[in-house]
């Protein structure tokens, strides 16, 4: 019986963080998003696009360097869509599920 509890399995952590969000093969335009929240297994963005639940995802999220004190870091992940919903300012958000990531070198070009 459910009480209304959050079930997320990991420690969420709001904040707002470049996102790209990778064409799948056969697309060239990559499209520019930001995070609202994000933890080790998944992630909410919110972008001007809108995708399909249970399609694979692509992107690399940057941690700046005021996050890192080290120059930025990019970490490219795929994932799930998981949850797609409208929000108040005409964008959508975008839940996704990271099924793995790598950190790639901030000046390498990820797509």
């Amino acid at each position: 019986m459910s009480d209304g509890a959050d079930r997320r399995e990991a420690r969420r952590f709001t904040m707002s963080l470049p996102l790209r969000v990778l064409p799948p093969k056969g697309q060239e335009k990559e499209l520019s998003a930001q995070t609202r929240d994000v933890s080790y297994r998944g992630l909410y963005f919110l972008a001007d696009a809108n995708f399909k639940i249970g399609s694979e995802i692509e992107f690399v999220i940057t941690l700046p360097e005021q996050i890192t004190r080290s120059g930025d870091v990019n970490i490219r992940c795929q994932g799930k869509i998981v949850r797609v919903e409208p929000t108040e300012n005409g964008r959508v958000g975008i839940a996704a599920k990271i099924a793995r990531y790598e950190f790639v070198p901030a000046t390498a070009n990820a797509a």
